[in-house]
């Protein structure tokens, strides 16, 4: 009896899987057995209508398939090809002799066309550690595919085309492997020159970019927040190969590819107030990934930052630190890297005036401190730059001279983040924002002003652990725009600033 490889999506891993058929006398019936879910149960028909269109009908007899191991749960439609070719070959229709199959994946049509499945990078390199170091597959998935190393991708349109493959009568034309750094992108943002003033805050975003930091704006309505915020992908440095991979991997999984199947550029992802905790860490029956993973490597935006549920803002918590993020479910526990850079925007107080000098706030005083606290102090802990973005004046609109342009922040951005690439022998970490507090410590040399800088911030402001190395972690991203070997007491001083803007403005 021949088994047919395939795989299994677990998280962002592909397993092993083969698929193996039997026919035999009986009572008519088609039986799919190994755990499958409903999309697996009801490829019996999409394959039985499949393989008839073609010329390759099974009748009637009793069918049963396995899909092993059997203690591993199965979901999707990317068994729908494997199976019928189980069945084939089971049937003596494949009469070419082989000693190993190549890998299939792919949901079938009715009429035996061949559909994308998601997943199909993963299981590509699970492919390229395979035997045979092929996978056929539709045509659709091929891009993502053929950024696999090592690996031969056969992309197909029809089961027909599989078939003639396998039998060796027409050879699917095989996808040239693609290398990252021919189609990688910058980052497609609004324009930093069209905003007009808010000059302390496009230099906190440069920090943020720089470095991974995360990031609070507060303001008046009106004042350029959410225009500033959409911006900030024009001036993030361009995916490196790797991260890229990691990107297009998650994309793929959760089924939000582009069209032509590649994340070229970090992501950016702006979830509304009224998204639910699975919404935002994933979940689901067989778990997918939520927005935090789908910002990795990217950008999570949330608008109206206070306005999202506590108890959803709370999951943010341990994906801030650790990176990642685990979802466990009755199917089973799974990890999603979330490396991401949070920019949070929210208004002062509930009608939006607070401590602005043009209008007068409308809140009560215990208003403005409730409104505030819907933010836990933890997680405004884990918030490395805190931004007051007040009303630009009319003076500045009606400017007709453009500011600085994102294309030259970008520049300066790159420069700084191609420093901290450098130092990944020593840190192994390729932004600040990653860094170990032990990394801190040993890896960067401090002015003596800067540790006496340091030394009396901690204690006048009594800054948590966490908050002594967050302060030295931007502070070392400053110093690398300022290519400097050494932290500064004025890269200090700007750290703090930052860190210590929300008291300014009576939180």
């Amino acid at each position: 009896m021949k088994v047919i490889p395939t795989t299994a999506i677990i998280g962002l891993d592909a397993l092993g899987v083969g698929v193996e058929a039997d026919m035999g006398f009986g009572k008519p019936a088609f039986y799919v057995v190994g755990l499958p879910d409903a999309a697996v149960q009801e490829a019996r028909e999409r394959v039985r209508s499949a393989l008839k269109s073609i010329g390759h009908a099974i009748g009637r007899p009793r069918v049963t398939v396995n899909l092993a191991p059997a203690d591993l749960r199965k979901g999707g439609s990317g068994y729908d090809l494997p199976i019928a070719i189980a069945l084939m070959s089971r049937n003596n229709d494949l009469l070419e002799p082989r000693d190993s199959w190549p890998v299939l994946v792919g949901e079938l049509a009715l009429n035996g066309d061949l559909r994308p499945v998601h997943g199909a990078l993963s299981s590509a390199m699970y492919a390229a550690e395979h035997e045979s170091k092929t996978i056929i597959l539709p045509d659709e998935n091929a891009k993502e595919a053929a950024l696999v190393h090592g690996v031969t991708v056969c992309p197909a349109k029809t089961l027909r085309e599989v078939v003639e493959h396998l039998r060796g009568e027409k050879m699917i034309e095989v996808h040239e492997t693609i290398d990252f750094e021919d189609v990688l992108e910058d980052s497609v943002g609004l324009d930093f020159a069209s905003v007009r003033g808010q000059e302390q805050t496009k230099r906190a975003l440069e920090i943020a970019a720089a470095g991974g930091h995360n990031v609070l704006l507060t303001g008046p309505p009106g004042s350029g927040k959410t225009m500033l915020a959409r911006a900030f992908p024009g001036i993030m440095p361009r995916l490196t190969r790797d991260e890229a991979l990691e990107v297009t991997r998650i994309h793929s999984v959760a089924g939000v590819l582009p069209r032509d199947g590649i994340c070229k550029m970090r992501p950016f992802r702006t979830p509304h107030h009224t998204a639910s905790g699975a919404a935002l860490v994933g979940g689901g029956t067989i778990p997918k990934p939520g927005e935090i993973s789908l910002a990795h490597r990217g950008v999570l935006f949330l608008d109206e930052f206070p306005e999202f549920s506590r108890q959803v803002l709370e999951n943010l918590r341990q994906p801030l630190e650790d990176g990642m993020v685990s979802v466990s479910r009755a199917q089973g526990t799974v990890t999603y890297p979330a490396r991401f850079t949070l920019i949070a925007a929210m208004n002062p107080c509930p009608c939006g005036y607070f401590g602005d000098p043009e209008r007068s706030c409308s809140c009560a005083p215990q208003q403005v401190i409730r409104y505030a606290k819907r933010v836990s102090g933890p997680l405004m802990d884990r918030i490395d730059l805190k931004v007051s973005v007040p009303r630009v004046p009319t003076e500045h609109l009606m400017q007709i001279s453009s500011g600085e342009s994102s294309k030259t922040i970008r520049e300066r951005v790159q420069t700084a983040r191609d420093r901290q690439v450098a130092r990944q022998n020593i840190t192994g970490v390729t932004n600040n924002a990653e860094l170990s507090s032990e990394q801190v410590r040993k890896s960067f040399k401090q002015s003596d002003e800067a540790k006496k800088l340091m030394r009396q911030a901690t204690d006048r402001f009594h800054l948590s652990a966490r908050s002594y190395f967050r302060v030295l972690r931007v502070a070392i991203t400053i110093a690398d725009l300022a290519s400097s070997e050494t932290i500064e007491a004025n890269h200090v001083a700007e750290s703090l600033q930052y860190r210590q803007q929300e008291e300014s403005n009576g939180y």
